[in-house]
């Protein structure tokens, strides 16, 4: 059987700039075609066609985003003040699609397939949402105290985004293992689609 050691990891694209309480993520569905008159041909395929990612390692889908900031700085007599940080914040999610009309059987066992895959997908896109929710709440009111320019206020945040930042990584990875592994969600909706 064809191994795909990657199923879902993101490419992190990450301008960061404001945030306030009330957004929504906007949501982007890109799809790559597939072809195959049987679970294991679709899968070859998703093996063939799939987005590439790390050092070309070929996955069934992924989740990537950009995020970008408006954010308030105020000089507040000698200190600096973040008074507001609003995020724009676009999760990407790519999935294989077949091409052509897929014999009611096999239709039946690919939605199963992909109603796992999406769900996986899913708590990737919910991780990236927190992690930019969790950059809005320490950002918001942030103060230095010396920094009339708003200079050492910006060096301060960027320390703060890299933590949440690589937790968020640490979660995604450790979330990946367990759906990976042997007997693990992801392998199990493979050999669903696969076998006969």
């Amino acid at each position: 059987m064809l191994r795909l050691p990657l199923v879902a990891f993101f490419v992190s694209t990450v301008l960061f700039g404001s945030a306030w309480a009330d957004w929504k993520p906007a949501e982007t569905v890109k799809t790559y075609a597939v072809s195959g008159a049987t679970g294991m041909d679709l899968y070859q395929s998703i093996g063939e066609n799939g987005p590439v990612i790390g050092k070309g390692v070929r996955a069934i889908a992924h989740t990537t985003f950009t995020l970008f900031w408006k954010r308030d700085y105020q000089p507040r007599g000698t200190a600096c003040v973040l008074a507001s940080a609003k995020p724009s914040l676009t999760i990407i999610y790519t999935f294989p699609k077949p091409k052509g009309t897929l014999a009611p059987a096999l239709k039946a066992k690919w939605d199963v397939f992909m109603a796992g895959i999406r769900k996986h997908e899913a708590v990737h896109g919910a991780n990236i949402e927190a992690m930019t929710r969790e950059i809005e709440r320490i950002s918001v009111g942030l103060t230095q105290d010396n920094d009339p320019g708003c200079k050492v206020i910006r060096e301060v945040l960027q320390g703060k985004l890299k933590a949440i930042s690589d937790a968020r990584l640490s979660k995604e990875n450790a979330f990946d293992q367990v759906e990976m592994s042997t007997g693990g969600n992801v392998q199990q909706l493979i050999l669903a689609l696969v076998n006969e």
